[in-house]
């Protein structure tokens, strides 16, 4: 079967971007064939490398007017490098609106780390992504735009493209704007990606054992400290109200009976320089087993940031692809709940994963 080039937009040239860049690139010129480290090889007969960026929007100086296989790399990113020599790209980074996608705090800490706001003129992004031929816009702009993600989600309900979040901001959960994109007849898949191996499917999947198990879970927290700009971010804690919403939400719903708010705390705890992408989670749980006799678990685990995101964003655009392909239009809850940590509809995992294989077959509709 003959399939076309999947055309992606993408607002926010961050280190999830370079990380999804990178593999793109990596998987398509894999000379032994090797898959390894994919979820799914092939969706829908669509492989990484039919994924094409055929546009970017940015705001850092250093990114905007260059070529996108070269901005992937500018500071402030340090996602790590994987590949030897990344393919060159005709896609220039035009600069996006601010609005609220850079918190003031950061202009405390060392240019390296932050952003520089480039003095450009804003493109226009709904023209932008017409005349690309985008077919779907991915969000990777920093935790706590809500005004830029609405922006940019009006921005893909005007030029007629699908939208995939990756951010704590409710869009594609949101009864409001899912019925936006289900009247405009595009699919949205969002929200907050949940990554490959991350601190949110290894939470979820612990606190269900115990569940499963007969154990009960008494006390719990999630911490996670890393040095990307991510992280740098999220020190302005008024940026993370939605986040704190959704990690705790994806935890609790795989609760018969949820926590109260005082036994359970998850949420990024620190900025630390030099661990750069890589991101450290601690995990704690307290609790009873048979006889009430007490238990509890601690669980360290250290990722490359990036690179565990966007093993999930390759083949959430395969499936948003798939949903175009079809004719679908609005969330897509059986994709969302394997993928994201706030999606419209929570699943327990296994349940999620069967429903997102009997869509990516054919034999459900969403």
């Amino acid at each position: 079967m003959t399939v076309s080039k999947i055309k992606a937009a993408i607002a926010g040239v961050g280190n999830c971007a370079s990380a999804l860049l990178q593999g793109i690139y990596y998987y398509k010129n894999r000379p032994d064939g090797d898959r390894a480290g994919l979820m799914h090889p092939s969706i829908g007969g669509y492989v990484p490398g039919d994924i094409e960026i055929v546009t970017a929007f940015d705001i850092d100086r250093r990114k905007v007017g260059k070529p996108l296989h070269e901005a992937i790399f500018a500071s402030p990113n340090c996602a790590e490098v994987f590949i030897d020599l990344m393919e060159a790209s005709s896609v220039i980074v035009k600069k996006g609106p601010l609005l609220d996608g850079m918190s003031d705090h950061m202009n405390a800490y060392p240019e390296d780390r932050r952003f520089l706001l480039t003095e450009e003129p804003e493109c226009d992004v709904v023209a932008e992504l017409t005349n690309s031929g985008a077919e779907i816009l991915i969000n990777f702009l920093p935790v706590g735009s809500a005004q830029a993600t609405e922006f940019y989600a009006d921005c893909a309900l005007k030029a007629g493209v699908a939208f995939i979040n990756c951010i704590p901001v409710f869009i594609g959960s949101d009864p409001v704007w899912a019925a936006k994109f289900e009247q405009a007849g595009l699919p949205v898949i969002g929200d907050d990606i949940k990554s490959q191996v991350g601190a949110t499917i290894v939470h979820r999947v612990l606190t269900r054992l115990c569940e499963e198990r007969g154990a009960r879970i008494k006390h719990t927290y999630q911490l996670n400290v890393g040095g990307n700009t991510d992280f740098l971010n999220m020190l302005n804690r008024e940026r993370l109200a939605m986040k704190k919403v959704s990690k705790t939400e994806a935890v609790q719903s795989q609760l018969e009976t949820p926590l109260k708010d005082e036994n359970i705390h998850i949420g990024p705890s620190d900025f630390i320089p030099w661990l750069n992408d890589n991101k450290v989670c601690y995990i704690r749980m307290e609790g009873t087993e048979f006889g009430g006799v007490a238990f509890d678990l601690e669980l360290k685990l250290s990722v490359q940031d990036s690179p565990n995101c966007a093993g999930v964003v390759i083949d959430i655009i395969r499936c948003c692809k798939l949903a175009l392909d079809r004719g679908l239009s609005g969330p897509l809850p059986s994709v969302a709940a394997y993928t994201m940590k706030h999606p419209i509809v929570q699943y327990r995992d296994d349940e999620a994963r069967e429903r997102m294989e009997l869509f990516i077959a054919g034999k459900i509709e969403k």
